[in-house]
Formats: C-alpha cells, sequence, structure tokens
C-alpha cells in the first residue's frame, strides 16, 4: 500500500513493506544455482532425498529455517529484523502457504515458496531505515526503533526488539548503527555459497560411500536450478534431464520407445455440442439473491491463483448457481476478451464428522459464457470452489514490447496519471470490490494487497489510510484508490516500477491489455432463504480443487485399466463443452515406497483441439494411491466438430 511518509504509522508500515514484501524476480543463471543449491542443501539437512515430501506445517517451518540458516550469518540468525527481512519465517507466513487444505508439500513446491520469500536489497534496507533516523547520522535511537517495530507493521514482541538491541557490534550509547547492521547483514554471499557446496559435496561423497558410483546418476546429481511444478510434466524439451534420472537411459518421449501398455479413447464432438445440455434459467421471481466478484489470476509457472469462498445457506431450498467472466469493458457494445475463458465453480459442504469437504455437485450447464446448476441444499456452510480448465487462460505467446506511460509532469512538474493508466485502475477498483458496493473495503483490499505485495494492511495502516485518502463508511472510494497509486508514483519520483509490478500481478501487460487473468462473478440465488456468500481466501487452483475434479470424473468416467496393469486405470469424462482425463494408481506395496508410474500421453490425432498444457505430446508421474488430473481438452472453435483422440501409454 502507497502510505504517507509524514506519517508515524505509514513509516512503520513502509518499513515493514520494504523489509517483509515477498519480491518475485527473475533471476541470472548465476543467481539461480546459488538459491537452488540453498534450498537443496535446507531440504536435504531434514529428508534423505529431495524426492521425499513435507508433510506438516513444523517441517514446512523447520526447512525453512534452516534455508534461513544457511543464508544468513550464525551470530544474526536469531535477531527478529531479519523475519521482516524474510529470513526467518513468522507463523502468519508459513500458514499462507500451508493452508488447512494442504496434504503435502514437494520440493518443487518448497523451491517455488522460497523465491516468492526472496530477502530485500541493501538499498532499501537503508532506505526504510533512514526515514527513521532523525539525526541524519547513521543511527536510530532505541526508544524510537522500540516503538517502531513493537506499534506499527508485522508488530515485534519487547523480547524480539531486545535481541535486536542487543547485538552489540550494531549497538551504542544507546543507538542502533543501521548502516553497519546491513552492511553486516549483506556481506555474507560469498561464504553462503561456500557453505552450501561444502554441506551438498559431504552429502555425496557420504551417499557414494554407501551406493557406489551408480549415485552420480541419481536423482540427487540433478542440478538443474530452475524449480518445476508438480507433478512432473516431461515435455520432449526435458528430454535429456530426464533421462539422466534414476536407471533411465533414453528418452521417455523417444518415439521408438517401446511400451508396456496402451490405451486410447476416442470422442468425436460436434460443432456447438453443448446444446443438449443448455443451462436454463428458473423463474427467479421472488428469490434472494448473494453476488461476489473475483479473479483468476495467471502465474509464472502456469499454475492459475482464485479467490475462493465460504457459503452459508440457514435452510434447506432449491438454489440456482451460476459463474461467468465479468465484462470490464467501458465501450458499449465492446466485449472483453477473456470472456470465452471457461469457468466453473465446485460445490463442497463442510461436515463436522468427515475431515475433507463432501462434493455436492458443480457448475457443469452452460449458456454462452454463463455456467450453472440448479438444485437443492440443505442448511449449512458450503465451500465454493472457482475453477478454469486452463485451456483458453494462457500465457501471452507475443509478449508486448512496448510499454505504455502509466504518469506524466504538466508544465509546473507536477505529477499525473495519464488517461489509460486511470482507466486500467478503474478497472482493478471494479475487480477488487468483490461486494459490488463501489467501495473496497479492508477485507477486500488485503485481497489486492496479497495479490500485488504478498503481504496484509493492518488495522493502523488502514486508518492512516482512511487520514489522507478519499473514504467513505470507512471505506476507500475510486478517487482514494487513484490518489493512493499517485501518491506512489510521487514517492518513487515519477518512477512507475512499483506501479508496473501491481499491474504484471493483476494480469496486465505492458499495453495496460489484461491478458494473464480472469475476473468473474458469482450469483446464488436461494427460492426459500437469504443466502450468503464470503471471499476467504486467495490461493492456487489445486489440492481441494484436484481432489474434486477428480471425485466428480470418477463419479461418472469412461473407464480403462492398463493391461496387465489392474492398477493403473484412465478415466475420461465428457462434459459436452469439454473433456477431462485422470490416471489413477492404486499400487501400493509396503516393502516398497516408491510405486510411482509414469504415464506417456500423446493426442497428436485429435482435431481442432487444445488442452490446458499446452502440449500434444507430454508424460506425468502418479504417486502411488493416488489420482491426478491429467489434461482438460476444449475445442479450439466451438462452431466447427472437434475429435479427441488420445493414447495414454505405461513407461514405468
Amino acid at each position: 500500500m502507497a502510505s504517507n511518509p509524514g506519517s508515524d504509522a505509514a513509516l512503520g508500515t513502509q518499513i515493514s513493506m520494504h523489509l517483509g514484501s515477498p519480491r518475485v524476480k527473475k533471476l541470472s543463471l548465476t543467481e539461480q544455482e546459488v538459491f537452488y543449491m540453498n534450498c537443496r542443501a535446507a531440504y536435504l539437512t531434514i529428508f534423505k532425498s529431495s524426492l521425499e515430501n513435507i508433510i506438516s506445517k513444523d517441517q514446512l517451518y523447520l526447512a525453512h529455517n534452516i534455508w534461513s540458516d544457511i543464508s544468513i550469518p550464525s551470530r544474526h540468525r536469531r535477531t527478529t529484523a531479519l523475519q521482516h527481512a524474510g529470513r526467518n519465517p513468522s507463523q502468519k507466513t508459513i500458514n499462507k502457504y500451508w493452508t488447512p487444505q494442504t496434504a503435502k508439500l514437494n520440493f518443487d513446491d518448497f523451491c517455488i515458496i522460497l523465491s516468492k520469500e526472496e530477502p530485500t536489497s541493501k538499498a532499501e534496507l537503508l532506505k526504510s531505515f533512514k526515514q527513521l533516523d532523525v539525526n541524519d547520522d547513521g543511527s536510530i535511537l532505541h526508544s524510537d526503533l522500540y516503538k517502531y517495530l513493537t506499534k506499527r507493521g508485522e508488530k515485534m514482541t519487547q523480547e524480539e526488539v531486545n535481541a535486536v538491541i542487543n547485538l552489540a557490534d550494531v549497538n551504542a550509547d544507546g543507538k542502533f548503527d543501521y548502516i553497519k547492521f546491513c552492511e553486516l547483514y549483506m556481506t555474507t554471499s560469498e561464504q553462503c555459497l561456500k557453505t552450501t557446496l561444502e554441506r551438498l559435496e559431504a552429502d555425496r561423497k557420504l551417499r557414494r560411500q554407501q551406493f557406489g558410483s551408480h549415485m552420480e546418476g541419481s536423482p540427487e546429481r540433478d542440478q538443474s536450478p530452475a524449480p518445476k511444478q508438480s507433478p512432473r510434466i516431461i515435455r520432449k524439451d526435458d528430454q535429456e534431464t530426464f533421462a539422466n534420472k534414476g536407471d533411465t537411459s533414453h528418452s521417455l518421449l523417444s518415439t521408438t520407445r517401446k511400451f508396456k501398455t496402451s490405451v486410447s479413447f476416442t470422442i468425436t464432438m460436434s460443432a456447438n455440442s453443448n446444446q443438449d445440455s443448455k443451462l436454463t434459467e428458473p423463474n427467479l421471481k421472488d428469490w434472494q439473491c448473494a453476488q461476489s466478484k473475483g479473479c483468476f489470476f495467471l502465474e509464472e509457472d502456469g499454475e492459475v491463483i482464485s479467490h475462493q469462498y465460504k457459503m452459508h445457506i440457514p435452510q434447506r431450498s432449491v438454489l440456482y448457481l451460476t459463474i461467468k467472466p465479468l465484462n470490464l469493458s467501458q465501450i458499449e457494445g465492446k466485449c472483453s476478451p477473456w470472456l470465452s475463458v471457461d469457468t466453473a465453480l465446485y460445490i463442497l459442504k463442510e461436515n463436522e464428522d468427515q475431515a475433507e469437504p463432501q462434493l455436492m455437485c458443480f457448475t457443469e450447464l452452460q449458456n454462452r459464457e454463463v455456467f450453472g446448476w440448479t438444485g437443492e441444499l440443505g442448511p449449512g456452510i458450503y465451500w465454493l470452489i472457482p475453477s478454469t480448465t486452463g485451456c483458453r487462460l494462457r500465457k501471452e505467446i507475443k509478449p508486448v514490447t512496448e510499454e505504455a506511460q502509466l504518469v506524466y509532469r504538466d508544465e509546473t512538474g507536477e505529477l499525473f496519471l495519464t488517461s489509460e493508466f486511470r482507466s486500467t485502475l478503474s478497472e482493478i477498483f471494479e475487480v477488487i470490490d468483490l461486494d459490488g458496493n463501489g467501495l473496497i473495503s479492508l477485507e477486500e483490499y488485503n485481497f489486492f494487497e496479497l495479490r500485488t505485495s504478498g503481504e496484509k494492511c493492518d488495522e493502523d495502516a488502514w486508518a492512516v489510510c482512511r487520514e489522507n485518502f478519499d473514504t467513505k463508511k470507512n471505506e476507500l472510494t475510486k478517487q482514494g484508490f487513484m490518489d493512493l497509486h499517485l501518491m506512489e508514483a510521487n514517492d518513487r519520483e515519477g518512477d512507475p516500477l512499483d506501479l508496473w509490478v501491481t499491474l504484471h500481478s493483476m494480469g496486465y501487460n505492458k499495453a495496460l491489455q489484461l491478458t494473464e487473468a480472469c475476473p468473474f462473478i458469482i450469483n446464488i440465488y436461494a427460492e426459500k432463504c437469504k443466502p450468503k456468500i464470503k471471499a476467504v481466501h486467495m490461493e492456487a487452483c489445486s489440492g481441494q480443487l484436484e481432489r474434486a475434479i477428480c471425485k466428480s470424473v470418477l463419479d461418472r468416467s469412461d473407464a480403462k485399466v492398463m493391461d496387465g496393469y489392474e492398477n493403473i486405470i484412465v478415466h475420461t469424462c465428457n462434459y459436452d463443452t469439454w473433456i477431462t482425463s485422470i490416471i489413477e494408481n492404486k499400487t501400493y506395496n509396503f516393502l516398497q515406497s516408491d510405486d510411482k508410474v509414469i504415464i506417456h500421453i500423446n493426442n497428436e490425432l485429435s482435431k481442432n483441439c487444445v488442452n490446458n498444457r499446452g502440449l500434444n505430446i507430454f508424460a506425468v508421474e502418479v504417486a502411488p494411491r493416488s489420482t491426478m488430473v491429467c489434461q482438460h481438452v476444449m475445442p479450439l472453435n466451438e462452431q466447427q466438430e472437434w475429435i479427441y483422440y488420445c493414447v495414454y501409454s505405461l513407461i514405468s
């Protein structure tokens, strides 16, 4: 949040933001290698192999802290100033990545988490501390430091602040020498790399002693610096890398390789094939309605993030639920380009006697861009999990190179937002105004903050915001939202860097086009009661959603068993509008810990089809006793016939 530099509260918040904001940037190759080795060293301190999973919040906390230990000087590891630097995670940070729906995380997930928790630079640290340096002498009075760190931003305890004040080499005469602190903090890069290399080399030597030279080709020898998403998707470009893993000596995707067994599916779909399952709206006269907006955001690795909701139904009633893309075009008659993105809503009921919510239904029927469901639900609390297949919400193929202008100065030198940028901010305001009342509440603003900076705005900072920007009923107006970003531009003396971080996080490209996000709107109509809906999370569309999709497919799919491997089953479900396939691996041998299988998928003979992987040929790993979504497939052109022809082959 942009803040008023003249306010004590804003200063505290600004320091907290600079020290704690998890900024993700594109690393050079050398930086990636260092980062990846640090991740591996931390992971292997706890686990025997990077193939093992993190199965508890405590393990994630411990692994994150060990990574912190690798990356900072030992004499400063316990200083909680480093918590604000993203190097010693608070419970709040851990809770962001380990939610009640999280069952496990793998090494790739761990790398992605740490990439989002990158520490700040020396210049940013100095700039943040300097705002508290009232005498401009490179130091801060202990009394001032205590006040800011315990009262503003992400608050520290008295004991934590004392730990900072008691550091002998950066404190003297009742003052904290922040320049010396920053120098000490930033001078250990070479030492960190050396320590990490020594740890990894010692680990390799130990494994070679135990298992012989074969370990040179083991999974732990892979030095690829780029974190990969899970489950592992093997592309043609990955042939050489993956072939060096384990005992595999040839490309997994080689067309000449002999598969153990295969099954195939063929489904022919006519043009506009969803006509038979068209959504019909009931007579909604006298029905009560609840509504909320939200958005799908496309991450760099192709993962989709979205709002998730809870719905309260006070009594049994017939419901009509819909979800559709939100048209933000301010030009009459012009439609937003993302209206072709498919959307769905999975409804799960919370039960006290069950650990997992129970899938009740999902919005399967379609009428143009609207997907909906009609039926009866009993009283209770329900999860509403939005979903998109990813077939049409894709990364830009040809990125825009020319950058739009966001700010300008008039003849007097005063800074203003350009009309194009103001129009974009107006769109963003409409998206984050979840309840559609024309104002932004603290809760709504915090979803925006989590998306753009990874942090939340607390009550104190929100009070400063209300004092300095236009508000109504304690909520931020559109004009206040505009002025907030103008202040942010002024704080940077017209440099639009931070503004672009916000825009890219919200899915906009350099031409101010919304290309990597899809806003949507949910409507709930109830015949006999007043429904309620509330956004509660903004998370990856995985975990609970994946289980819900698998359950919906298993309930009605065409299943084929791999010949000779009765525990490997491919399920394909035709929803008229799209096709989903999942792979089930029932294999489990208590004498063997790794019963995963690798399935090769070939879509080359499909016609007029697009899948969410973006590849005609790929392979996936399926863990033992698990079910995973393999792919979603949709027509490229709905006005033409499309043929789904896919061959699933067992590699290992």
